[in-house]
């Protein structure tokens, strides 16, 4: 969310996308959370099922005796989102009920808090005034944590992204990370972060004495889809779930794969709370911990096929 990692361009363009239900402002919007629209080709999404793994998850009585009083007594977390991102958070086909790694992750939290938790969606420039204001008790929405924000608010990092690269099917053109993008055509969507990596990148290729990188700016992703479905370019450079979610979509899983590796430029997502709230900020923070230890944590992103942004440590604004 607002990192810039996504801009406005890139919003508007999500707006002539296909994925129902989608509004601009987070996850697809200029954080780069990842991206809605529906892949080039068509394809249906896998939808992974953690009922069973959230339901396993047992309460901790001393993070529910630590909860501040008013989450205790009412047993429910309210939380605050921009409900648009697949696969980080966006509606079932119902059209009214969230899922995602995202909303897994928050009901596996609530469920080692001994609570449930109430989504409200939300304009992504709602959600900070909406937690300070005292509208809902905590954010999950891909919102990057970042050294400007924490001045406002503060968060317990739940994942990592970052600039992915993403080929065709069989990797024909051997594409292993960002120094093998020297002479290779390389799309990127106009005015973001990856487009100025790009560039950055074709300029250390020159240096070393390399072929320089031809950056192809489009408006949309699915421009940018369609141009490496047909060779025309031989990698597209996106956010780490949007890269995960299209590969595993479009053309059912037959079109496009992510290349292995650690996000580029990677930085963390963040769970916020108001500066007050520290008891909801720890006891969430020590859940997420357990959930982590215990496996269920790493279970729910590999089922989503997001497991290179697992953080190993829920940090307190670890974001920079």
């Amino acid at each position: 969310m607002p990192s810039p990692s996504r801009t406005r361009a890139w919003q508007a363009a999500l707006l002539t996308g296909a994925l129902a239900l989608v509004t601009t402002a987070c996850g697809g919007g200029p954080d780069g959370a990842g991206g809605t629209q529906q892949p080039a080709g068509g394809g249906s999404s896998p939808i992974p099922d953690n009922t069973a793994l959230i339901t396993a998850v047992k309460p901790d009585a001393q993070l529910t005796a630590a909860l501040p009083p008013a989450v205790a007594q009412a047993k429910v977390l309210h939380l605050a989102s921009n409900i648009q991102s697949a696969p980080n958070n966006f509606y079932s086909s119902d059209g009214k009920t969230p899922i995602g790694y995202e909303v897994d992750l928050a009901k596996a939290i609530g469920a080692k808090l001994g609570v449930t938790v109430s989504y409200q969606d939300m304009a992504f420039g709602s959600l900070i005034t909406s937690l300070q204001s005292g509208r809902v008790d905590l954010t999950m929405a891909a919102m990057n944590d970042t050294l400007e924000r924490q001045q406002q608010i503060d968060f317990v990092d739940y994942f990592s992204s970052g600039i992915t690269i993403m080929v065709r099917k069989g990797n024909p053109d051997a594409i292993t990370g960002p120094d093998t993008l020297c002479g290779k055509n390389v799309a990127v969507v106009q005015g973001t972060s990856h487009q100025k990596f790009a560039t950055a990148q074709s300029t250390k290729c020159t240096q070393a004495g390399k072929p320089a990188i031809t950056v192809t700016a489009t408006d949309s992703d699915t421009q940018n889809q369609n141009q490496l479905r047909t060779g025309r370019v031989a990698a597209i450079l996106n956010d780490l779930p949007s890269a995960v979610y299209i590969s595993r979509t479009a053309g059912d899983g037959k079109f496009f794969e992510v290349v292995p590796g650690q996000p580029i430029e990677g930085g963390p997502y963040g769970i916020g709370f108001t500066k007050a709230n520290t008891k909801l900020r720890d006891a969430v923070k020590q859940a997420l911990q357990e959930l982590v230890a215990d496996g269920t944590y790493g279970k729910i992103l590999q089922a989503w096929g997001v497991e290179q942004g697992a953080v190993k440590e829920a940090a307190v604004n670890g974001g920079s």
